[in-house]
């Protein structure tokens, strides 16, 4: 068990660094391999590379179809379309509130979360100076809207943390509403009305609005109708929850929704499809050593002795399993990673379990869902990204990211382990 323990500590001591995940996963699973006996070789090209291999088969169209729908969305300039229309209803005086809800829509229809960062801070900048809030405030508003109940909680959401579950627990992506609905609006309600104590702490501190670096640019964007922008957003959507077509399918639909709504500009289609293969491909690639790093862990001879202790955790199955996917999300810096590493090596008797003591799959998935994005430490992989677009530093934002990524999301998962054991789905 030390030589996991030892692996893992190394995996997020490198992470936080900033080191890739890419070549650190390899270098924490020969860790493990030395200290467990294991042939480092065999360890790397067979069960690191085959844990590798299953997760990009499995999940690369959806990562692709997403990410390249995102990028369309954002080049067409629809998502700027949306979110514009959202802040304009909410007011320009109720920034925080018009940012969350620019991202959190573009979330829950499927635009990739990286799209969707890049989308919301030029108008999360018009927005915080209209309003002088400080901009210290702007990655915990994108984080709250973008990476907490659009990704993991709200059923139907068409986000891959939300897809995965569906894959070994036999459930549907509009799993559990009702634990969904309530970790949903714990999430928010209690993000939302945080952030906007501290802009008002801030401002009563005399920190206001400052202009970034780059200085206030006025741009020109096109602006294509909004009530067509939000068409391939609904359709992913209804597509997968009314029509219970999959992932894959849906996506290609709003791709085809974006392309013939905007022949205008057929011209930027090619490029915006390259750069989102692309950013897929980078997606599955890390991704895909997080999940490679846990097959080695599955595999190591003292993995058993912990899957049973995990199995037989005191707090029962869901407790169990929201556990072992939160660390291991909060390890690998991966929402996504995290969660596959645990359900590749516990699903099938978590599930099983389940059926056993008469539990509605739903549970399972909604749960395994929230856990996971409950997670976001310093080393996440997605909040780097969020600081490098913004410009902001953990020094800066962290602190409000701690509370509306981690604390309030986690105070929302005992909740929704609460509801789930009274048999409420």
């Amino acid at each position: 068990m030390l030589s996991i323990l030892v692996g893992l500590i190394a995996l997020m001591i490198m992470a936080y660094l900033g080191w890739s995940i890419l070549w650190i996963a390899p270098i924490a699973g020969a860790i493990v391999a030395i200290l467990s006996g294991m042939n480092v070789f065999e360890a790397f090209t067979g069960d690191f590379m085959k844990g590798f291999a299953d997760f990009a088969q499995d999940f690369f169209p959806v990562f692709m179809f997403g990410a390249i729908f995102g990028k369309l969305m954002e080049v067409t300039g629809s998502a700027k379309s949306v979110a514009e229309s959202i802040t304009k209803v909410v007011g320009e005086q109720r920034a925080i509130l018009g940012v969350l809800l620019g991202a959190a829509i573009l979330t829950y229809g499927g635009v990739s979360l990286f799209v969707v960062v890049f989308v919301m801070y030029p108008l999360s900048i018009n927005l915080f100076r209209e309003a002088d809030i400080s901009r210290k405030l702007i990655p915990g508003t994108v984080v709250l809207g973008a990476f907490t109940f659009t990704m993991t909680a709200l059923p139907g959401t068409a986000q891959v943390q939300n897809y995965i579950p569906t894959e070994y627990f036999e459930t549907t992506m509009l799993a559990a509403p009702i634990i969904g609905i309530v970790t949903g609006l714990i999430m928010a309600v209690g993000g939302y009305f945080y952030l906007s104590y501290r802009a008002n702490k801030l401002t009563n501190n005399g920190e206001t609005f400052t202009e970034p670096n780059e200085g206030k640019q006025d741009t020109k964007d096109r602006q294509p109708n909004v009530w067509l922008s939000y068409l391939p957003l609904l359709s992913v959507v209804i597509s997968i929850n009314l029509f219970n077509l999959e992932m894959v399918k849906a996506l290609f639909i709003g791709i085809a929704l974006i392309l013939l709504l905007n022949l205008s500009v057929f011209r930027s289609f090619v490029g915006a499809m390259n750069d989102g293969a692309k950013g897929a491909v980078t997606a599955v690639v890390n991704t895909g050593a997080a999940v490679g790093f846990g097959a080695i862990v599955k595999n190591a001879p003292a993995f058993p002795a912990i899957k049973e202790a995990l199995l037989n955790m005191k707090g029962g199955l869901l407790f169990s399993d929201a556990i072992a996917t939160q660390v291991l999300a909060m390890i690998t810096g991966s929402a996504s990673g995290g969660m596959n590493i645990t359900l590749n090596a516990l699903g099938s008797e978590y599930y099983q379990r389940a059926l056993d003591i008469g539990m509605n799959p739903e549970i399972l998935h909604r749960v395994t869902a929230v856990a996971s994005g409950a997670s976001i430490l310093p080393h996440n992989g997605a909040l780097l990204t969020v600081f490098a677009i913004t410009g902001m530093t953990h020094k800066d934002s962290y602190k409000d990211i701690l509370f509306v990524g981690l604390i309030i999301p986690m105070i929302a998962m005992v909740v929704g382990i609460l509801l789930g054991m009274i048999g409420i789905a």
